[in-house]
């Protein structure tokens, strides 16, 4: 972060928010492989009335009926200085997607690259594993290592669509 930017408050809360099959995959050919209802609720309880921090080609996955997505500020990470859509605030960098945030609790929601680039200001992680195997996967959550440790697993569940899930939340180990 340059100086510039050392007066603006970063959010106190940085959450990145992920479902992942069970060798991490989160997407294929630009799309979420499963469906989970129980998962989007969640996400939706999770990210709405604070920023969302994305990267564009998240956004461009999102259906056009949701973009922007709604009682959110969708603040948006693109390496192209003249990109720019309909309710999106572009950043071109992660640390100035934080500071747009103006200080507020933020929601990370993906893809890969831009979890990758937050996971060391994250302040918790909230994953939900699906059990399942997804062939082709091109896009993958990040590796949780040692340094995070889980304060809640919830139960295995099973979908209105058939999918085994579970919540699983993350804090840093050294809290």
């Amino acid at each position: 972060m340059t100086d510039d930017f050392a007066w603006v408050p970063l959010p106190t809360r940085v959450t990145l928010v992920w479902a992942q099959a069970r060798d991490r995959a989160i997407g294929r050919a630009g799309t979420i492989p499963w469906r989970v209802p129980e998962d989007m609720a969640r996400f939706k309880e999770l990210t709405i009335g604070y920023p969302v921090i994305m990267g564009r080609k998240t956004w461009d996955s999102l259906p056009p009926k949701f973009r922007p997505l709604p009682d959110r500020r969708n603040i948006v990470v693109t390496r192209d200085p003249d990109w720019s859509a309909d309710g999106a605030i572009p950043a071109r960098t992660v640390d100035e997607a934080l500071v747009l945030a103006e200080g507020e609790p933020v929601a990370v929601i993906g893809g890969a690259e831009i979890y990758r680039a937050t996971m060391r200001r994250a302040t918790e992680l909230k994953t939900t594993e699906i059990d399942l195997d997804v062939p082709g996967a091109d896009a993958f959550a990040p590796e949780i290592g040692d340094d995070w440790e889980p304060y809640f697993t919830g139960d295995w569940l099973e979908s209105s669509s058939g999918a085994r899930y579970r919540f699983v939340n993350y804090r840093p180990r050294n809290h």
